[in-house]
């Protein structure tokens, strides 16, 4: 028979991430999670102090998925490509957008990652104050963009148009024109995607930061 490989630190945590993939964190417990690996609840504990501990990890592991934009070059285009890669971990661990920035003690890859933005804001010619609100400006809009597409009443590309369509059915278009209007001449266009959304709110962002940034400078 063969025998079980030893436990480790970085397996108790991508379980964790796996099962909470599939259920949710909510519902992820250190039983469940012990069960997972076949080993005791108490096995845990020589990894990871209590469940604060493990979404700690857990946390740090998204984090550590994102891609880091370079310092020293031109900031736009890294910025962009950093709140793309965000966008894409986060729909790929949907539980985590609502702990990335709740962890008291961060990890080093998160801790990281904060850096790596802020250099290339800083290095890019961004003031420490307006650095500062790049930052928050990008997370609230990523976050957001996150928390609606994740709380979408549909999962097919083509969702939105029929969604819309099933809504108006039974509206009278005199009654809601502007709501019909993009409705039917935007959201139930061929090709629309609500996750499209994100890239145009990204670049007006970037396009406001890049004048704030000129206008210091």
């Amino acid at each position: 028979m063969s025998r079980r490989p030893p436990l480790t630190r970085d397996a108790v945590l991508r379980t964790a991430v796996a099962l909470a993939d599939e259920s949710g964190a909510a519902s992820l417990t250190m039983r469940a999670l012990a069960r997972e690996l076949g080993v005791e609840a108490m096995s845990l504990y020589h990894h990871v102090a209590n469940k604060d501990a493990l979404l700690d990890g857990m946390v740090d592991l998204v984090f550590a998925e994102i891609d880091l934009p370079a310092a020293g070059g031109d900031w736009r285009p890294e910025i962009r490509r950093r709140c793309t890669s965000a966008r894409e971990v986060l729909l790929r661990h949907p539980w985590a957008v609502g702990f990335v920035e709740s962890r008291s003690a961060p990890g080093p890859a998160t801790l990281r990652h904060h850096e790596a933005v802020l250099a290339c804001l800083r290095q890019g010619g961004f003031s420490v104050v307006l650095a500062a609100h790049a930052f928050a400006l990008l997370d609230a809009q990523l976050f957001g963009q996150v928390v609606q597409e994740v709380s979408l009443p549909f999962d097919e590309p083509d969702g939105a148009g029929e969604l819309a369509a099933d809504i108006l059915g039974g509206a009278a278009p005199e009654d809601l024109p502007y709501l019909t209007e993009i409705a039917v001449e935007h959201v139930m266009k061929p090709g629309y995607a609500f996750g499209d959304e994100y890239a145009y709110g990204l670049d007006l962002i970037l396009d406001a930061l890049e004048q704030r940034r000129n206008a210091e400078a």
